[in-house]
């Protein structure tokens, strides 16, 4: 039986999001219904409100979220009704080129909900990253759905879903942090300060924050393990990377990690690492950058320029471990929570976003 329920949507590029009444279909053979407990307010559904996604509106927003299955389809085996879940956006498929090759990292048909939920008067909704979580509800396909220790604040395990497990992987996977190495993360927002936890847990022994503010500087050394800070606001390239260098016996850093997303960040990254470093690029440009680089700087250095999708993660690998070592003390999830708000406020959450502010505001249901 369809339910209407209550949730937000971006109607039109660039103009306020709106709370409406959303219509959930009956579930698919494979779909889930997620009645949700939390959801982070992620840069994401700030880009698609304004467009930097595509133009397919309407967006239902919301996608780091933690809830409960309510309702299943007739096939469904992977969760059972009662389950509390993170979502996900990497529901693998296990047929496409890179699942077949043993890379479902990479997966190319990720899967999603088989119907859409709707407006009232019948408007499909294209749900921000497949899963739309600014909603008392939600409609998934079960793949998104991983089932994670119930003894965990949704506000804080939801935000594995994106931008906390995006950092942390860009560390531990795509730069493969390991015990003794160094790490550098330019820019420590809510992925940067994901990407310093990482290094720490994974026995990084040198961890360098770099920002343009020393609040959250000061922040990613009291709360999330940085050993060093560096306020570059004021530094040239060549300032910046004597620093590094300076820290770590003149040879630059083992991983160095862009969470910006600019060319000149990204070349800051290139040029603190060590000869034979790992650049891992996890902020997310916009169409119009470019990149130029010395050709034979590039051929002149080893190691390896990545980028960071996702945090190269496996959600059924990598958010129950990650949720069991927050229950334990060991990963500082609730940290992240900066602020707690409801459904109604999520415009006001983009503008404190905006501002530097928070690391994540969490939309929270009763």
């Amino acid at each position: 039986m369809k339910q209407t329920v209550q949730g937000v949507i971006a109607r039109a590029k660039a103009k306020p999001v709106e709370l409406t009444s959303i219509v959930i279909p009956d579930p698919g053979p494979n779909d889930v219904i997620v009645k949700v407990q939390a959801c982070g307010v992620c840069h994401t559904d700030m880009a698609y409100r304004d467009g930097g996604i595509s133009d397919n509106y309407p967006f239902l927003l919301g996608h780091e979220a933690a809830g409960i299955v309510e309702c299943i389809g007739d096939d469904v085996t992977h969760v059972k009704v009662g389950d509390y879940v993170v979502l996900n956006w990497r529901a693998v498929c296990g047929e496409c080129r890179a699942c077949k090759k043993g890379k479902p990292k990479y997966c190319f048909a990720t899967h999603n909900a088989s119907k859409k939920m709707t407006l009232e008067d019948g408007t499909e909704l294209e749900a921000a990253l497949g899963i739309g979580a600014f909603i008392e509800k939600t409609l998934v396909h079960e793949g998104q759905c991983t089932k994670i220790d119930d003894k965990a604040d949704p506000a804080a395990a939801g935000l594995l879903g994106c931008g906390v497990m995006a950092g942390l992987g860009a560390a531990v996977n795509t730069g493969e942090i390991t015990r003794g190495e160094s790490i550098a993360v330019i820019g420590v927002g809510g992925v940067g300060m994901a990407a310093i936890a990482g290094a720490r847990l994974a026995g990084a022994t040198t961890i360098i924050a770099i920002d343009v503010s020393d609040v959250k500087l000061q922040r990613a050394k009291d709360e999330f393990g940085a050993t060093h800070i560096i306020n570059s606001a004021n530094l040239s390239d060549g300032e910046l990377v004597e620093k590094v260098h300076a820290l770590t016996d003149g040879f630059g850093v083992d991983v160095a990690i862009d969470a910006v997303g600019r060319p000149e960040t990204y070349k800051q990254a290139f040029y603190i690492r060590d000869l034979a470093g790992r650049v891992v690029l996890v902020g997310v440009p916009t169409p119009e950058m470019t990149l130029e680089l010395p050709f034979l700087d590039v051929f002149g250095r080893g190691g390896a320029l990545k980028s960071s999708w996702y945090g190269d993660c496996l959600p059924e690998r990598d958010f129950p471990l990650y949720v069991d070592l927050f229950n334990q003390g060991h990963l500082p999830l609730d940290k992240f929570v900066d602020a707690r708000t409801t459904v109604d406020k999520v415009e006001e959450a983009f503008e404190q976003m905006e501002k530097g502010e928070v690391l994540r505001s969490v939309v929270e249901f009763q």
